[in-house]
């Protein structure tokens, strides 16, 4: 899915939120700008830039994408020497103007710009507490939580202030500040979302993505350390560590789908591991076939891997419409297979009478691969065999993946055999968690929770997306988990063990 909205009918994964920061350039929010567009597919809700100048900080922010909200005017209100700029999909609070990013504050220690990507675990904890001793939000997303525990009375330098904030905050996060003199990045101690050290021209970039740096001419220098700040102001970067050395749990979702096939994280390039990923799914799940398609543009490399491995041709059967936005139309005024056809056009000449083998990198709800599958037959498809290059999604994620849950899982719901049998697909075929594993470099240092459910950072309570939403004379409280076999109720997920897909991510009054 490296085209998230050909997933939008599907209900499918979200994707994560970009970062792009740059200090000591004459031209830094264009640069940034152009950065963020390199991360479009990270986020395409709101999009912000905070620029530092001789005003000190000022920032724009919109709704929609970075093409739309910056335009010439915008960008020239935006002179200064260093920036940060954010691109958003809601994991934490609703999609509107007042959660768009980066956050921009004014507070005792002076001006401060927060641009976050992940999701805090304890994010609703957090908020009753600094509620309680008196803290007013004025947003509903669980970033400005940071911004609120850095005003909180704390001795000690700006260094030392945001160590003690990381200390508090558990979940996945990836963050660039910048203040009137410095430009900061951050990594969680685990590591779940990427995020890259580069220079230009004597200035120095932080981004959340390779693919960025190439888009502005920018040299790759290294990825920020899990459990690293590296503060970089007029002298150049250091770097503070604000805690020991854990097990790392970088999310394996980024090489399967998040991350651009042109960009390299945690020093492998995507293309090459999705092409991985594709030649153990021929190994595991051959096929007999005439052609190997992939669903644009999503399944590209894991389906060229795929052909490579299997001796099969590789053929283009769909034509994308590069010019359908994510919200040119409305669900409930088109049914499912005309959704379907408006993104993707089967070429009925490439596959009358073809054995087919269709690759994608995963399948959630379902009910778009059973219309792509449906086209293929309707126009002429012998057989359809579908791959998947990843495992049966079975689990929501709280780090930053707006995963549905579990009850909207087609994979928590049935077993492979009735799915296949759902999507009328001749043969049904998903990668194995060991040989995802293997083709992404093995070890054990992936978060795979949406396949197993091992959560490498239990969350304390198990809310929805948009739980701050509600009134704050509301105690914000974990939403009732149901009964087990015994009559008790279940327990939150504890480390290391597997969470089943039968509890609710939503609140009560929501299910």
């Amino acid at each position: 899915m490296s085209e998230p909205p050909c997933h939008d009918g599907d209900g499918g994964p979200r994707e994560a939120c970009g970062l792009v920061g740059i200090f000591g350039h004459p031209r830094a929010a264009e640069r940034v700008f152009y950065g963020l567009f390199a991360l479009q597919h990270r986020g395409q809700e709101s999009a912000g830039i905070a620029v530092r100048s001789s005003r000190g900080l000022t920032g724009h922010t919109g709704m929609g994408l970075a093409c739309d909200i910056f335009t010439a005017a915008a960008l020239a209100g935006l002179e200064g020497d260093a920036a940060i700029g954010h691109v958003r999909y809601s994991t934490t609070g609703s999609s509107n103007l007042r959660n768009a990013q980066p956050l921009l504050v004014d507070y005792a220690r002076g001006q401060l710009a927060v641009g976050h990507n992940g999701n805090l675990v304890n994010a609703a904890l957090l908020r009753k507490e600094l509620e309680a001793s008196g803290s007013i939000f004025q947003t509903t997303t669980d970033s400005e939580i940071i911004i609120q525990l850095m005003a909180r009375p704390f001795n000690g330098s700006f260094e030392e202030v945001v160590a003690n904030v990381m200390r508090r905050i558990q979940g996945a996060y990836s963050l660039a500040m910048l203040t009137p003199d410095a430009l900061i990045g951050v990594r969680d101690p685990r590591g779940f979302r990427p995020l890259s050290l580069g220079s230009l021209d004597g200035a120095w970039i932080l981004s959340s993505e390779t693919c960025a740096f190439d888009l502005i001419g920018a040299q790759f220098i290294r990825d920020i350390e899990p459990g690293e700040i590296v503060v970089i102001d007029k002298r150049g970067p250091r770097s503070v560590r604000f805690g020991p050395a854990v097990r790392p749990a970088r999310c394996i979702f980024e090489y399967v789908y998040f991350a651009r096939p042109d960009s390299t994280i945690w020093g492998r390039t995507c293309h090459t591991v999705r092409k991985q990923l594709g030649r153990q799914l021929a190994a595991e799940h051959p096929a007999k076939a005439d052609l190997v398609v992939a669903v644009p543009d999503s399944g590209s490399s894991a389906a060229l891997g795929f052909s490579e491995a299997s001796g099969i041709p590789f053929e283009f059967a769909y034509i994308r419409n590069h010019y359908v936005g994510r919200t040119f139309i409305a669900p409930s005024q088109v049914d499912r297979d005309l959704k379907v056809r408006v993104k993707l056009n089967v070429m009925p000449a490439v596959v009358k009478d073809k054995r087919m083998v269709i690759v994608d990198d995963s399948i959630i709800r379902g009910t778009t691969t059973l219309g792509r599958i449906a086209e293929l037959k309707r126009a002429g498809a012998r057989e359809v065999h579908m791959r998947v290059s990843s495992p049966p999604t079975r689990f929501p994620c709280f780090y930053g993946v707006d995963f549905p849950s579990p009850d909207q899982l087609v994979a928590a719901r049935m077993p492979i055999s009735d799915i296949q049998r759902f999507l009328r697909a001749d043969s049904l075929g998903y990668l194995s968690l060991e040989g995802m594993t293997a083709a992404c470099g093995g070890g054990d240092g992936f978060c795979r929770a949406c396949y197993d459910g091992v959560y490498p950072i239990p969350p304390e309570e198990l809310v929805a997306k948009e739980c701050m939403e509600r009134q704050r004379s509301d105690a914000v409280q974990a939403p009732a988990l149901p009964a087990g076999p015994d009559g008790k109720a279940a327990r939150t997920p504890r480390r290391g063990n597997p969470v089943r897909p039968s509890f609710s991510t939503q609140p009560r009054e929501q299910r």
